[in-house]
């Protein structure tokens, strides 16, 4: 009797192992080389920024007496100090002392937290040798470091799941380990903690861990303001599985329940950020008599963290449309040029899938990507209703030729998988198009509110960039 065939195995499988050591590989040797020339560079030139030295007593915690022994290797930890510049001044401040000004409460709480934590636990025993600052700056170096090396795991990861195309993936997650702003993920700044749990959040949620991926990314609005956005992902799948569920299968309390559970979700993903508004208004604003009362304090909404911005950073509607901040429109026109032309690559590819926010996507497409646009529970993981052998194939054949098109100078939009055909696939397919809506929100939001330099760091953190590296990385 012939042997019964095994169920067919993902083109990922017998590669994911040696794809993920190579991104880890190239994770930690991005990390090490950025280390060898930040040293070079901090022993060669004087910095810029000469806050380092800095380190008034805490306001809450008075000096202690006797005053402390000084550590056993103060020039190692004044050396470590020495990377405590910038925003990495206000997340060691807050580490060590707490929120004490108004101006820090710009810094979530999910770094600092982790800094204190580990500070007080594996490396307490450090502090009677390098002192306790220098302690809290190498629990942040380390955190920072590490989040950056699991956010490469997840961003390929992540990517084989959405472009079904394991070789893209690698190429996209090496480009990510590299990315120009590679520095500030192994500084003490939250983007690396950010990335982490929003591509993380992400591919958990493409692999319908919903809960998982709700606290990941309820997480990545702890880390960084801009976490709560992520909510979009919820909302967009809500709104394509509430309209599944009431017009196409005719359940209208199936499309009621699936609205109450989108709405709560994203509710939980704006908790954190609410949260922490709720903690600053109770520090500065309870307890305290009109004419103390900061001006936020008596606004109709008392959001700290927008007045913060506005009054200290100068945030806000084209208030840094200045001649003197043309140097840093120059700065960010690279990174904001990578991410318009990933966006007007896709608005050309799949104009009909732009315009109507999805819903014209072929039904090939949808069953591909059931977690997001069905309301039917009965998919799961492991039984893909496409063959994921057969995307793979279908995906890599389109790369080549949009590879050998590129290479003869023509235009890669032309390449695109022909529309009668049975479904798009990679970045061209309907489950990219969340991300490019959100990077196209974020792009218009830093270009003409923040300061635009700002998205130098904070463009390449965010998940939609992945469709970036991944739209040059099927072109190298």
């Amino acid at each position: 009797m012939p042997k019964a065939s095994s169920p067919s195995k993902s083109p990922s499988e017998p590669l994911n192992n040696s794809h993920q050591t190579k991104v880890l590989k190239s994770a930690i040797l991005s990390r090490l080389i950025l280390l060898i020339l930040t040293l070079l560079w901090r022993t060669l030139l004087t910095p810029y920024d000469t806050s380092a030295p800095l380190n008034p007593t805490c306001l809450n915690h008075p000096s202690p007496s006797p005053p402390p022994r000084p550590p056993l290797l103060s020039s190692l930890g004044s050396f470590i100090e020495k990377g405590i510049v910038w925003d990495s001044v206000y997340f060691v401040r807050i580490a060590q002392c707490g929120y004490e000004y108004e101006q820090s409460y710009a810094f979530l709480p999910l770094l600092p937290a982790c800094i204190f934590i580990l500070s007080r636990t594996v490396f307490a025993p450090l502090v009677s040798l390098i002192g306790h600052r220098a302690v809290l700056a190498l629990s942040g170096y380390v955190i920072c470091n590490v989040a950056f090396i699991f956010a490469a795991i997840y961003f390929y990861r992540l990517s084989v799941i959405v472009l079904r195309d394991p070789n893209a993936a690698l190429r996209a997650s090496v480009l990510f380990c590299f990315n120009p702003a590679s520095i500030f993920y192994s500084s003490i700044y939250s983007e690396s903690l950010y990335a982490l749990f929003s591509v993380g959040g992400l591919y958990y949620l493409k692999s319908r861990a919903d809960n998982i991926a709700l606290f990941w990314l309820a997480l990545s609005g702890f880390a960084r303001s801009n976490g709560v956005f992520n909510a979009g992902y919820y909302g967009f799948k809500t709104m394509h599985q509430a309209y599944d569920a009431a017009f196409l299968r005719k359940r209208a309390f199936l499309a009621l329940q699936i609205l109450l559970s989108g709405a709560l979700r994203c509710i939980c993903i704006f908790v954190p950020f609410i949260t922490f508004q709720a903690y600053g208004y109770y520090n500065i604003c309870l307890g305290r008599s009109s004419d103390e009362m900061r001006p936020w304090c008596k606004a109709r909404i008392p959001l700290l963290y927008n007045y913060i911005q506005s009054h200290y950073w100068g945030v806000g509607f084209l208030r840094y449309f200045q001649l003197k901040q043309l140097p840093n429109f120059l700065l960010a026109s690279p990174i904001l040029s990578l991410a318009v032309c990933s966006i007007m690559y896709y608005v050309k590819s799949r104009p009909e899938i732009v315009l109507s926010l999805g819903f014209q996507a072929s039904a090939e497409e949808k069953s591909s990507m059931a977690m997001i646009f069905s309301s039917e529970k009965s998919h799961r993981l492991n039984s893909p209703p496409i063959s994921d052998k057969y995307t793979s194939r279908r995906q890599e054949n389109h790369n080549l030729k949009l590879r050998k098109k590129m290479g003869q100078g023509g235009d890669p939009a032309e390449c695109t998988i022909d529309h009668g055909s049975s479904e798009k696939l990679g970045y061209t397919s309907a489950s990219i198009l969340p991300f490019i809506l959100h990077l196209c929100f974020m792009v218009v939001t830093a270009f003409f509110v923040m300061h635009v330099q700002v998205s130098f760091i904070f463009v390449p953190c965010f998940l939609e960039i992945a469709e970036d590296y991944s739209m040059f990385a099927n072109i190298w």
